[in-house]
């Protein structure tokens, strides 16, 4: 029986969606012989995973990137932990709480492949990451390096810290079409010098979706002893990789972007020997200093968002991410391989597909971002985000796994119409 035929025999074609895990867990069993290459350009089988979302018609969303909606399945969920802690209400708060965050951050390091004593769950990649710059043991003279392309948050705190401890902060560019990863490497390196404290490095840059070589330059950086901090908000469940793999010292990302957490969840690993080295945000002198709980007080949070991250790693693993990365990848070259080098188009992604994957950016010339992004909008229903940031100017565009080839080609011939 053929993946194509099983889906028809099956109905779940003709469902409104995907009304339960086990709905979902038929259809990946029967394609699961399908190589996820082949699988990404099957457009009859990603409008059945696409029945499992409910989607906004008045527009095409192919911003994804800031906040990847959730599937029906996982916000049914969600529901139902709201309700469950607001039955129980302060006895859920006292009793449970605690012991059910640690299951849902135990579930999340198996994911990351890393240790639960090397891991919290915070409420975003912001948080995480501002953690460990304001909580550095920084001293005077002591440099940071960052790229311009990194996340404004991170950037605005280490500017604060500049001020505040008298750090010196090197900022770089990174090119946004590499012709190598020694190129990227050595770039880091040569601002690298005996006063370097902590490089901080996206795994994938928000603006334009270049992956760094991320391994190469921990690697490079720890002869220097030089800690890593990665930004990893739009990587993580969004291409295949562990955590350790990456021999970085410090991860952080948002849980709400590429795993379809509700709102309000990040996460923060950090090898366990420099636990005790970082200053909590918020004050808990009662952990010893070698246990990461200690850097997650931060009082009383939305615990049904913490509840939901189960459910989201549930789905996540029976889509899985083989699959997952592929058809992403599919979807970014499938436009953009319409639109690279015709005539007064930009586009500000690596032309190395392997360089990429859902996220990439695309510019016209003599047309300022917002403007392009405007005209998007209200011409042609396609919602994306402005970028006017440094070297980089254009719209982001970042489908999902429910967008489809269609609605691609409704950007590619707005593109082509207005270049």
């Amino acid at each position: 029986m053929t993946k194509r035929t099983f889906l028809k025999n099956t109905s779940l074609l003709g469902l409104g969606s995907l009304v339960s895990f086990s709905a979902l867990g038929k259809v990946m069993e029967a394609v699961a012989h399908v190589p996820p290459a082949e699988l990404a350009q099957d457009e009859e089988f990603w409008a059945t995973i696409r029945r499992g979302y409910t989607l906004n018609s008045a527009y095409i969303n192919l911003e994804n990137g800031y906040y990847c909606i959730q599937p029906k399945e996982i916000f049914d969920r969600y529901i139902e932990h709201l309700k469950e802690v607001n039955l129980e209400g302060a006895h859920y708060m006292r009793t449970v709480q605690e012991p059910n965050k640690k299951a849902a951050a135990k579930k999340l390091a198996a994911l990351a492949g890393c240790s639960t004593e090397e891991l919290i769950i915070t409420r975003n990649t912001t948080e995480s990451l501002d953690m460990i710059i304001s909580g550095f043991d920084w001293k005077a003279g002591d440099e940071a390096i960052m790229a311009e392309h990194d996340y404004g948050a991170m950037l605005e705190m280490f500017k604060q810290v500049a001020k505040r401890h008298g750090v010196e902060n090197k900022v770089l560019s990174v090119p946004l079409n590499p012709q190598s990863d020694e190129e990227i490497v050595s770039m880091y390196e040569r601002a690298i010098t005996p006063k370097t404290k902590l490089l901080m490095v996206c795994h994938m840059i928000n603006i334009t979706g270049q992956i760094l070589p991320v391994r190469k330059i921990c690697d490079m950086a720890h002869k220097h002893n030089v800690q890593v901090m990665v930004d990893g908000a739009h990587a993580f469940a969004h291409i295949k990789f562990t955590i350790p793999e990456l021999n970085c010292d410090y991860y952080g990302c948002s849980l709400h972007k590429w795993l379809s957490v509700p709102l309000g969840a990040g996460m923060l690993y950090m090898k366990k020997e420099h636990v005790s080295t970082i200053w909590p945000l918020f004050a808990d002198v009662a952990r010893e200093p070698d246990n990461i709980l200690r850097l997650n007080h931060t009082g009383t949070i939305p615990v049904a968002t913490d509840l939901t991250i189960a459910d989201a790693i549930d789905f996540y693993n029976k889509i899985g991410i083989e699959r997952k990365e592929a058809r992403l990848r599919y979807l970014q070259n499938f436009w953009v391989s319409k639109v690279r080098g015709h005539n007064n188009v930009v586009l500000n992604t690596p032309e190395d597909p392997a360089r990429s994957c859902a996220i990439a950016n695309v510019g016209l010339k003599m047309m300022k971002p917002a403007a392009m992004a405007e005209l998007l909008m209200q011409k042609y229903k396609v919602y994306t985000v402005a970028i006017d940031s440094g070297a980089v100017q254009g719209c982001r565009i970042t489908p999902n796994v429910f967008t489809t080839t269609a609605e691609l080609d409704v950007l590619v011939n707005a593109i082509k119409r207005e270049a």
